[in-house]
């Protein structure tokens, strides 16, 4: 198993994947049902991804307080972040959803900024220095 000393700026960007997450899941957690009226998106499907969200943000806090994990672990959030962004995409374009265009822009909104994050932990991952077997 291969495993990384996480660089400072991948461990900064991991508390802030974390931070935003919990932040998100607890808007879209508890502000479905207004978020419902103003975004033209089902409560049900914005309660559901606000709550993901919380786990989510509890396992990259405890991650970014490792010194070395395991390089799997990352790149598992890499992939995670870049699924949200296709995700996000059906949602705001697919068809099975009508938001308005404030629900759009919700949605592109964020997912541009995990995209971005994404990044980051890539950057952040090559950053980092690879655990020398003994």
């Amino acid at each position: 198993m291969s495993v990384v000393f996480l660089s400072p700026f991948l461990r900064r960007v991991l508390v802030a994947d974390a931070l935003i997450s919990a932040a998100a899941g607890v808007l879209m957690g508890l502000g479905a049902g207004s978020l419902q009226d103003v975004l033209s998106l089902p409560s049900m499907l914005l309660r559901a991804a606000g709550l993901a969200l919380l786990p989510w943000a509890a396992w990259l806090m405890w991650l970014a307080r490792r010194p070395a994990v395991p390089a799997g672990a990352v790149w598992a959030v890499i992939i995670v972040n870049l699924m949200w962004v296709a995700e996000s995409a059906w949602v705001a374009f697919g068809g099975s959803f009508q938001p308005n265009a404030l629900g759009q822009a919700f949605i592109v909104i964020q997912a541009i900024a995990v995209a971005v994050i994404a990044d980051f932990e890539f950057i952040g991952m090559r950053r980092s220095a690879p655990m020398l077997a003994a």
